[in-house]
Order: C-alpha cells, then structure tokens, then sequence
C-alpha cells in the first residue's frame, strides 16, 4: 500500500475504519494523525490537549525524543533475538523493575517476565499462582485486569465477564477496601488475592487507608501470595514508581505495563521471595516479550522520569489539579479522587459521557470510566499552564451536559 492509501479526511478514514476493523471498540471517536508533547492532531488538522495520554501509556507524552532516540539506537543494533537469547537491556531494565518491587524489603529477592502489555503481564501472574498448588484466587469488586481469559475471571464487571463464561479458575469477589471481608474469604485454599492500589477502570477509586497492609498480613496469615496490579497505577503515575511502595508492603507478584514504554508495548510481572522461583523453564514464554527495542524504551522512560525530577513534579501537579477543580464550586464537581496525575472528577449526575464528547469537541482528550466519573491522566511532563485550561473550560462542559 502507497503512504497515499493511507491518508484521507477524518470521514473517510472512519468509513474505511468500520469495514476494516472488527467492532470491538465502537466507531472512532476521531482519527489521529500525529502527536507531539502533550498534544494530538487529528486527521482534519484539529489540536487536542491530550489530557488521557493514551489510557495512562504516554507518560512522556507523544514523540519524546530521548524515547526515539533510545528506540532507533537499539533498532539499528539489534531488534529481536528471541528468548533463548539474552540482552543488555532486557537485564538491566530487569534489574530496575525488580529494585522498584522491593523498595520496602531490599534484601528480598525478585525475577521478571517481561511481556507486550498488561493483560499478558496479568496472565504471567496467574499462571505464578497456579504453580503454589493451590487454585482458588480472590478479586475486588470494581476490579478490572484484562481482557483475554484468565486476565477476564479476575475482572468484576459482569458485562465484560459473562459472554465468555465459563472462565479460567474460581474467584471469588470480596467489596474493594474490606479488610473484614477478605479475612472472611480468605483460608489456606486460597492460591493468591489480586488487588489494585487504585481502582482506574472502576472510577479512581482508592482503598481505605491500611487496607494493602492488612492485605499482606492476612495473605500471609494462610500461605497466600499478594499480588499487586500497578499496570495503570505503576511508573510515577501516582507520583512515585509503585502506587503501593508507600504501604511499606512488599508483594509476592507485582505486574507493570501501561506507562512503562511510552507507547511502545512492554510489560512485566515482577515475582519476588519464594514465589520468584515458581516458573521453571518451559512452564511459561513469549515470542516479543523482553525484546531489546521495548527493554531499550522502558529504560529510557525510567532515565528520563528519575532525571527529570518527575515523580516530585507528578505529586505537586495532581494536587495543585485536585484544588483547582473543587476550587471551582461548580454544583456538579462533588470530589476529587486519586493520586498523582491519575484522577476522577466526580459528578452529581451520570452526565460524564456528555461532559467527555464536549470536551474532545472544544479539544481536550478525557474520558468517562463511570457515568459520574470523568478520568484524567496526561502526560507526566503536562505544564501547570495546560491543566489550568482544561479547569478554566471545564464548567462550560458541566454546564452544557447538565441542560
């Protein structure tokens, strides 16, 4: 195909979408061409202020040319060896990955299976848990982990769940931040309990404060491994390298993704103590996972995010953010929730879906996870000058979606 083909105007190309595409996403809100920053430009020539980054992927936002520069040095080196190789990269971005998993335990030991995204970094996971012999696993409720089979049993929503039953295992669900409920289901069948430090998909939602340590206790109480979602959470979205390392717990698995790569796809499930030694050779593989290109990207993302002073600024800009949006008074802004740039505005009303339309027609990507909820996680490089005109323009969108 000529690079000619590929071009069009955004109608064109969201006709050429529907009979190329399965429907598995909806029809495209718009065709985007072109990225840089924090902005995005559609195929009709249109400027966004990219305030979603990507679902959380674009943590240096578009076209980052230390990122580039780290992709195309290693492409020109070499790109792929397979996994009965080693590189230099796939180690020691290993090495950092591990270190981060054992911030509160650094003598305890951790290995990584490196994967292309967040759902596979999950299914690492719950093979790990199948190995301890044990085969029954608990889930929060709200809780989202994926979309391929056993990432889907772990996943609360019965909307996603249910056309694919029966799935892999048996879950049970316990309500998210329960500490009482989890003690009550939990016994020594129990393989392993799966939580996120914030519930991205369900909201931003976030746990009562002491639940991931009390958590840990009763996992360990009963021989069960505590597994840590930090895929949407992970790589200085909340202001530091885990959601999770400030709960001074240490997880038997912890799985990464989203932000890792800056859009290039690289994930990781990160095992630590007794249970980094659960998969043995031929119990688990991947073709692409670990590839000296991702690893090369991972790398320079943690460089850049450390150099750059970025977990600080992450933390400072997420609240300045929070105080600005209730500073607003607007009758429908009832809180503010989350950590870091990864926030949800909620709403009085089940107005977000409006409130999400209106803003990508006045320029600004956000999306709405909940009816009530609307969701913002930018690029963690966003200026204070970019978020405050999302907040200066956001009552016009409340107030338009509420008549």
């Amino acid at each position: 195909m000529s690079i000619a083909a590929t071009g069009g105007s955004q109608a064109e190309l969201t006709v050429r979408y529907a009979h190329a595409l399965m429907n598995t996403f909806g029809a495209p809100k718009r065709v985007f061409v072109r990225g840089e920053g924090v902005h995005l430009w559609d195929a009709d020539g249109n400027r966004y202020l990219d305030l979603l980054a990507g679902l959380a992927v674009n943590a240096l936002g578009h076209a980052h040319p230390q990122v580039l520069g780290a992709i195309s040095a290693q492409l020109s080196t070499l790109g792929h060896v397979s996994n009965f190789f080693a590189t230099p990269t796939q180690i020691a971005l290993a090495e950092r990955l591990a270190g981060f998993t054992t911030v509160n335990d650094p003598g305890r030991e951790a290995r990584v299976f490196f994967t292309n995204s967040g759902t596979e970094a999950n299914e690492a996971g719950f093979k790990i848990t199948r190995m301890t012999g044990r085969t029954k696993l608990i889930a929060m409720d709200g809780s989202f982990h994926g979309r391929s089979l056993g990432a889907l049993a772990l996943t609360s929503n019965p909307k996603y769940r249910e056309p694919f039953e029966p799935l892999p295992g048996v879950v049970e669900f316990v309500p998210y931040g329960d500490a009482e409920a989890l003690a009550a289901a939990l016994d020594e069948t129990v393989a392993a309990v799966i939580v996120e430090p914030i519930q991205g998909e369900n909201g931003v939602v976030e746990p009562p404060s002491g639940f991931l340590a009390q958590a840990r206790e009763l996992t360990a109480s009963v021989g069960a491994l505590l597994w840590i979602d930090e895929v949407q959470t992970g790589i200085g979205r909340c202001g530091a390298w885990l959601a999770s390392s400030d709960s001074g717990v240490t997880a038997d698995i912890v799985t990464f993704a989203k932000g890792l790569g800056n859009g290039f796809p690289v994930g990781a499930c990160v095992a630590t103590g007794a249970a980094a030694s659960l998969l043995g050779p031929g119990s688990h593989g991947t073709t692409f996972g670990g590839n000296p290109v991702a690893a090369a990207a991972g790398l320079a993302v943690l460089n850049i995010i450390e150099r750059d002073g970025l977990l600080e600024r992450v933390t400072a800009a997420g609240e300045r953010l929070a105080s600005r949006v209730m500073a607003l008074g607007h009758p429908q802004v009832t809180a503010v929730r989350g950590r870091g740039l990864l926030r949800g505005v909620v709403l009085a009303d089940p107005i977000a879906p409006a409130v999400a339309d209106a803003a990508l027609d006045a320029g600004f990507v956000i999306n709405a996870p909940r009816p009530n909820v609307l969701r913002l996680a930018p690029p963690l490089v966003i200026s204070d000058a970019d978020l405050d005109r999302f907040v200066a323009a956001l009552p016009g969108f409340l107030d338009g979606a509420s008549t």
